[in-house]
């Protein structure tokens, strides 16, 4: 997560992939013993690891997963606590987000880059893997990923070239056509980056054990604080 794109509430006409982070989860959903089935269970990547452990890099990818929303949900948690507000209890219009923060995840932890006290830090991240843990999975989606550019990138570019196959090779033709592509893109980009971090770039991380925050610098030379954590079962 370490673009610089900020989120904008209201409504969209695609209204029913929005993700609603201001509302936990687990207060969303009435504690019974129902449970939809795209909800996240404790055991999941361990028993997926366990039968299919033949296949080269699984257990980095499942662990990268874990880790980028252990970040997200650390961001949420720093951006409450800095911003004054609660993080539970009072309803806003858009969660706070301090975009002075940014992270990059990797299957070893992730870097967070930004002013924070490493303190605050150590209590963001417990915090933030506690209520992933617990229900509040919507932490684990944060609007300013890299996942949102990629898919919008990606969007844009198959539309583009998609209008460009359909329709008359004639000048204005064409530019009409790009621009229908580009619109529909930038409409569609937002929801689609959601639904591809809740199911693709991110997993609630039931297996990741917090080892240790050091002030480090990456492999850029800039200078951020490194969360390293393990896998558990």
């Amino acid at each position: 997560m370490n673009t610089s794109a900020s989120f904008q509430g209201g409504s969209s006409p695609f209204d029913f992939f929005n993700f609603d982070l201001r509302v936990p989860v687990s207060e969303k959903v009435p504690n019974t013993e129902y449970r939809p089935l795209d909800f996240p269970q404790p055991t999941q990547d361990a028993d997926l690891l366990r039968q299919l452990s033949f296949i080269p890099g699984l257990k980095e990818i499942l662990m990268i997963r874990q880790v980028h929303a252990l970040e997200h949900a650390t961001v949420w948690v720093l951006s409450d606590s800095q911003s004054g507000q609660p993080a539970k209890g009072k309803a806003t219009n858009v969660q706070p987000d301090n975009e002075l923060l940014g992270g990059l995840s990797t299957e070893h932890g992730f870097y967070l880059y930004g002013e924070v006290n490493i303190s605050d830090l150590r209590r963001a991240v417990a915090l933030a893997r506690h209520r992933l843990t617990n229900g509040e999975w919507d932490l684990a989606v944060h609007p300013r990923c890299g996942t949102n550019l990629s898919v919008a990138m990606l969007l844009t570019a198959g539309l583009a070239v998609g209008v460009h196959l359909l329709l008359p090779f004639r000048p204005i033709e064409q530019l009409i056509g790009l621009g229908l592509a580009a619109t529909t893109a930038a409409e569609l980009a937002p929801d689609l980056g959601f639904m591809a971090q809740r199911y693709l770039t991110t997993a609630i991380p039931f297996n990741l054990a917090i080892e240790n925050i050091t002030r480090t610098r990456d492999v850029w030379g800039r200078e951020a604080h490194f969360v390293k954590v393990g896998w558990q079962e």
